[in-house]
């Protein structure tokens, strides 16, 4: 691990332009890039309002934000690594954890390693409404279904078994998941984040109406799976700031160099376990650009979270570009490859 670099005041300057940019032409209402070093405090860059429902509200570090799919890495990643350590295999099935599934059910085979690498060849689309009022256990259900391949095979980004895995941190410790995260949050110094619902107010980011003169999604999760589960989820439901993103980010780089139990946990996850596309490999639940140097993840409603344990560097993108647009991946692209760019240069 080489010494942390400092951020080049040209890459800030980049990210602030990307970032205005994006606030004048509606791809987001207004956003907050929260950066920094494991060694240093936050440094933030903000545009824009939080919604027109929020008046003149600018976003600050302190602004609540749906961050969807970082629930994936802010909330089960670290907890299924706390959960390694005392009562969990990386490489146990869903039936080692799980000894009363139907004899047979395809899922039970799947291992946790194959969840957290997007190889478990479970079903892709979720849809939970198929499930209501069936009076069967959830894991049950999903590990009924038929898999779409075989377990290990390859690559396919797949929500349903962050879902699964959820219920199998909640079945291995007896805990409810939310019960589980808040104490992981506040012993970090995560003060703000929270599974939904949350209270409306200028505070909290909307994100998406569904239809017209409806009310819109406001400290609501936007997934309606998560929904669905209550709002606590394996794969999304989390609310957080940039602040706390911030400490989280610099928590896990300063885990890395000191060798705690998290930051060994991320250490092993930063292994490649499959290849995604040329140039980019799964990890455990993040994904690795530059050779692995790099691990990251994105929110559909518009946040990421990037880290560099070789220059030192995090940096955490907040929107809710699904305000106005759902082709995010598209819309958010420019920015999000500054990112990448900005938190692994060492020039």
């Amino acid at each position: 691990m080489t010494s942390t670099l400092p951020w080049r005041a040209a890459t800030l300057a980049e990210l602030r332009d990307c970032l205005d940019l994006m606030t004048a032409d509606g791809t987001v209402p207004g956003g907050v890039i929260a950066y920094g070093t494991r060694d240093g405090q936050p440094s933030y860059l903000t545009s824009g309002v939080v919604a027109p429902e929020c008046g003149d509200a600018r976003p600050t570090p302190d602004t609540l934000y749906d961050v969807a799919s970082l629930t994936k890495v802010v909330a089960t990643w670290p907890l299924t690594g706390t959960a390694l350590a005392e009562r969990l295999s990386l490489d146990a099935s869903v039936r080692d954890v799980l000894p009363d599934l139907q004899p047979g059910a395809p899922g039970g085979q799947v291992t946790v390693r194959q969840i957290l690498s997007h190889t478990s060849g479970l079903r892709a689309d979720t849809r939970l409404d198929q499930y209501r009022n069936t009076g069967t256990d959830l894991a049950e259900l999903i590990c009924g279904e038929d898999l779409i391949s075989e377990p290990g095979a390859g690559h396919r980004y797949i929500n349903r078994g962050f879902i699964l895995l959820g219920l199998i941190l909640a079945a291995a410790t007896g805990r409810r998941l939310d019960e589980l995260t808040t104490e992981l949050w506040r012993s970090l110094g995560m003060h703000a984040t929270t599974y939904g619902p949350v209270a409306r107010g200028s505070g909290v980011a909307p994100t998406e109406q569904r239809f017209p003169g409806a009310p819109r999604l406001w400290g609501l999760p936007h997934d309606d799976n998560a929904v669905l589960l209550g709002g606590v989820a394996g794969h999304a439901g989390v609310f957080s700031t940039p602040a706390d993103l911030a400490t989280y980010a610099a928590a896990l780089l300063a885990g890395l160099r000191d060798r705690s139990p998290l930051g060994r946990w991320l250490a092993d996850s930063m292994v490649p376990q499959t290849a995604i596309e040329p140039g980019l490999d799964r990890g455990l639940a993040w994904i690795l650009a530059d050779q692995a140097r790099v691990a990251y993840h994105h929110g559909f409603t518009g946040t990421s979270l990037y880290l560099a344990p070789a220059t030192g560097r995090y940096l955490a993108i907040c929107t809710n570009a699904v305000y106005h647009h759902q082709d995010n991946r598209t819309r958010l692209a420019p920015l999000r490859a500054l990112a990448l760019k900005a938190v692994s240069d060492e020039t």
